[in-house]
């Protein structure tokens, strides 16, 4: 039963992350970029800041300059970039296209794992990376040049470069969770660990808010806009990313990119039933070999000693 805690949080966080895409939708052209992070992320602080704020002073109080590096590292590229390529890509494309696309997050981990955490690669990594790059070509419109305009194409260009920082922001938590010397180890909860990070991703959204001119905005927001908000904050932003350190700590970074396939898979199934939104058959079949991908890079890995002795130094509990 152990050995499933990492995979069950994982599946969480990113079946959560895959709704990113449905309620930006629902705000993206008409509010500001910066201005949804930054409500999101205050919305995510009401329910983080009350259950952790006893914690926050003693972890910030031990954690060593080394670890601030990595929070900001993590709150600019999984937080701060990845929204601003996101909210700035559904301008252009299809919130169905944008949620494959988001598929690529496994192939780009996997060779950052690879290059950066020295992971080691098979024939069945290779494929996946090798399925998921086809995929995305045929996403693109390959077999039929011309297919998409320079700003919908312009559009799945931001959303894989969300997918980059994605994979950038994995990678770090790993290199967090398993690179620290075991003398400047802390035992920091998820819990606490998406508070610090949530907190840092909202100072650095705060001035480009402002120039937005959020509260004209904000007032002039309906309901849904209010909702969407409300759920990218609570769901997307705090229980997602207490799922995701819970996972990230007991499974390797390979096996944390095969189940960020999710996120795309989810996101294509919720843009059609809650958006009505239709692809052609390039986009579906990119999408299957998107997913073919993931299921490969996951499946070629297995959880090793190093990561099972790593775990054992941690206290970990939500």
């Amino acid at each position: 039963m152990k050995e499933w805690k990492g995979p069950f949080f994982l599946f969480c966080a990113f079946s959560l992350a895959g709704t990113s895409v449905i309620s930006a939708r629902f705000v993206s052209g008409k509010l500001g970029t910066f201005t949804i992070t930054a409500v999101s992320l205050l919305f995510a602080l009401l329910i983080l800041l009350p259950p952790s704020w006893k914690k926050l002073a003693e972890v910030i109080r031990i954690t060593p300059a080394r670890g601030y590096l990595v929070f900001l590292l993590q709150a600019f590229f999984g937080i701060f970039l990845f929204r601003l390529f996101l909210l700035s890509s559904l301008l252009y494309t299809s919130t169905g296209e944008a949620g494959i696309l988001t598929g690529a997050t496994p192939a780009i981990t996997a060779l950052l794992a690879i290059a950066i955490l020295k992971e080691p690669v098979n024939e069945k990594k290779l494929a996946g990376i090798f399925s998921t790059v086809a995929g995305i070509l045929l996403i693109q419109g390959l077999l039929s040049a011309g297919s998409l305009s320079l700003k919908h194409l312009g559009g799945n260009v931001l959303v894989l470069c969300a997918a980059a920082c994605e994979s950038v922001f994995n990678i770090l938590s790993r290199i967090f969770a398993i690179k620290t010397p075991p003398d400047q180890r802390n035992p920091v909860s998820p819990l606490v660990q998406t508070t610090i990070v949530t907190v840092i991703a909202l100072l650095l959204c705060l001035i480009p808010a402002l120039s937005e001119r959020p509260a004209q905005l904000l007032a002039a927001a309906g309901w849904k806009e209010w909702l969407a908000l409300l759920w990218y904050g609570m769901f997307v932003t705090a229980l997602a990313f207490m799922c995701w350190y819970a996972g990230i700590k007991r499974c390797d970074a390979i096996t944390a990119a095969a189940y960020s396939g999710i996120m795309p898979f989810t996101a294509m199934l919720l843009s059609a039933v809650i958006l009505g939104e239709h692809a052609g058959w390039q986009q579906w079949s990119g999408g299957i070999l998107v997913i073919i991908g993931m299921v490969l890079i996951g499946s070629s890995n297995a959880p090793s000693a190093d990561t099972d002795k790593n775990l054992d130094k941690y206290t970990l509990s939500l």
